[in-house]
């Protein structure tokens, strides 16, 4: 069985956190040949520190969000290429701060997205997100 060339690329950068807990993921994978990244789950840790930022949900949505996009940027994407975005929450009362704060930085025409409710995410974080973006043709 030939293996052929690579059917994806690995994304990493020092301006998103690395996987938590040494957790067996990759910040992102460009898909090839077609320019799909699928993002993964970014808590809000401050990647200078390791640390989650303050227990406050708008700090961390700021936070996940700023993970995401460093993410994206690494892979050579910008906001607007964001199709999809998935967010994971321990509480959906806070939804509508959630919501204020992901319109702000995504802007009039945000991704499709789903928002789901979790018992739990890693180091007692608050939310976490994922996305996944179609890069312009190279």
């Amino acid at each position: 069985m030939s293996e052929g060339p690579p059917r994806h690329r690995t994304v990493h950068t020092d301006e998103a956190p690395a996987p938590v807990a040494g957790a067996p993921y990759r910040q992102a994978v460009v898909a090839t040949p077609g320019p799909t990244v699928f993002i993964s789950g970014q808590v809000p840790v401050d990647p200078a520190t390791g640390a989650l930022v303050a227990d406050d949900i708008t700090a961390q949505t700021r936070r996940a969000l700023q993970n995401l996009l460093a993410v994206l940027s690494a892979a050579g994407g910008a906001p607007r290429d964001l199709v999809k975005t998935t967010i994971f929450m321990t509480d959906l009362g806070e939804f509508p701060t959630v919501n204020e704060i992901y319109r702000e930085v995504l802007g009039a025409e945000p991704p499709a997205r789903a928002t789901v409710q979790v018992a739990a995410l890693p180091l007692g974080a608050r939310i976490e997100i994922d996305g996944i973006a179609v890069l312009p043709p190279a």
